[in-house]
């Protein structure tokens, strides 16, 4: 175990095993369930059922501020979800649904709270410089991990499908693809993850009551913070296009022109936005990372607001056009993911700078919940507003929710960042 390294050596491996355990639980568990018999109207409450703890993280998130390290809890969530993944690929022919839902949880809690002690990890361990130059890397991390959980590895149990004809024990072969994947970054994090000098073991510095004193007071302290509804109201609006289109995408390409849609199929789908637009997207992220670095956050909201609402307009284009060509097609996605990773970085060096302080890890998680909530309330109602107004009529609606993300900038730069202290920019050597 080092007591410095580079934060190459760990911010992309640590970020890499906070989307993958996402992925499994809310894309891989669902395909686990659909094709072991559960029907479509039961799929919904299962799958947010094992979801919850990404939303109710707050309630504990405090006492990883008082209980051991960061760097403990990550390690001992990564081991933890190893371990029960391996488990369910090892019952999974045979075990019962409630048990297979059980299991699910407790990944999802191991997931959950290691999203928790990650970030926290991320901002005691690195400086206000290395956290804004790092944010792309992390979220192309971060994302990488989801496209390997929901893209290749759901494949690959296709794959082993249809060359087997076992749906259990093809699951249990990724399942266990999943674990042996955690086991080895997990061991590589033993040995390779730093200790930060700020990563304070706080084992018995305080008392029982003072625990749940300070847990009452990190929600209170949160609420009380000068601007926090502004704040919710930023962390609700900002991303409201991408909400409302989000889970409509796939239907879109499915549907044929008789209802408004693309007919354009799963394998175009899977081409031009599981693959050209992911890609995008990771290099939006990155260069999202260096232009905030250099240009600091107040300057950088207006044009990463307007590269991650303005892009929805494809949408709309190809629902009135129609193009079926994959250049075309491709080529509209790809505009839309790169504006969408490029903007996103305003979103999470927001959260950073409103949540600096003595408990910024909890108040992070606060944030976070939030976070998802702005993608999941919009999507609640998202499919029934597409079947009353159709496709165009949706995507124009796309449109006019920009107007959110607009408000959302106006409130920051107004209501919050004033306030709050921002790193220098970096100065170009160019």
């Amino acid at each position: 175990m080092r007591t410095k390294s580079s934060p190459w050596l760990w911010v992309p491996t640590l970020y890499l095993i906070e989307g993958l355990p996402y992925a499994i639980v809310n894309t891989i568990a669902l395909a686990i369930f659909k094709d072991m018999g559960v029907d479509n109207g039961t799929l919904g409450p299962l799958t947010t059922l094992i979801s919850l703890p990404w939303l109710i993280k707050p309630l504990w998130s405090p006492f990883m501020d008082i209980f051991r390290s960061k760097r403990w809890w990550i390690l001992l969530t990564q081991f933890t979800m190893l371990a029960t993944l391996a488990v369910i690929a090892f019952c999974l022919p045979f075990c019962s649904m409630s048990l297979l839902m059980a299991l699910f949880v407790i990944v999802a809690f191991a997931s959950a709270t290691h999203d928790i002690s990650a970030d926290g990890y991320y901002m005691l361990a690195l400086d206000m410089q290395q956290q804004s130059s790092f944010v792309g890397i992390r979220n192309t991390f971060y994302r990488g991990g989801l496209v390997l959980g929901q893209g290749l590895l759901v494949m690959l149990g296709g794959v082993l499908q249809k060359r087997s004809g076992d749906i259990p024990r093809s699951w249990a072969i990724v399942l266990m693809i999943c674990a042996a994947v955690l086991a080895c970054v997990a061991i590589y994090h033993l040995f390779f993850l730093p200790k930060a000098a700020e990563d304070e073991d706080k084992r018995g510095v305080k008392s029982s009551g003072s625990v749940m004193a300070e847990f009452v007071e990190s929600f209170k302290s949160f609420f009380l913070k000068k601007g926090v509804w502004w704040a919710i109201a930023f962390l609700l609006l900002f991303r409201l296009p991408e909400a409302l289109s989000l889970n409509l995408l796939y239907p879109f390409f499915k549907d044929g022109a008789e209802v408004g849609g693309l007919g354009a199929g799963t394998e175009m789908y899977g081409l031009v936005y599981g693959t050209f637009g992911v890609v995008a997207l990771l290099l939006g992220g990155i260069l999202g990372g260096l232009f905030a670095s250099k240009y600091g956050l107040r300057r950088s909201m207006w044009p990463m607001a307007l590269s991650l609402a303005l892009p929805c307009a494809v949408y709309l284009l190809m629902a009135l056009f129609r193009p079926e060509t994959v250049w075309t097609i491709g080529s509209l996605i790809v505009l839309d993911r790169f504006g969408y990773g490029f903007g996103f970085t305003a979103y999470t060096l927001f959260m950073m700078r409103f949540v600096d302080g003595p408990l910024k890890t909890s108040h992070y998680a606060i944030c976070t919940a939030f976070m998802w909530l702005s993608m999941k309330l919009p999507a609640l109602v998202a499919g029934y507003l597409q079947q009353w107004l159709g496709y165009v009529g949706f995507f124009t609606l796309v449109m006019i929710s920009c107007l959110g993300t607009f408000a959302a900038v106006v409130i920051a730069l107004t209501k919050i960042l004033p306030s709050v202290e921002e790193s220098q920019p970096v100065v170009s050597n160019n």
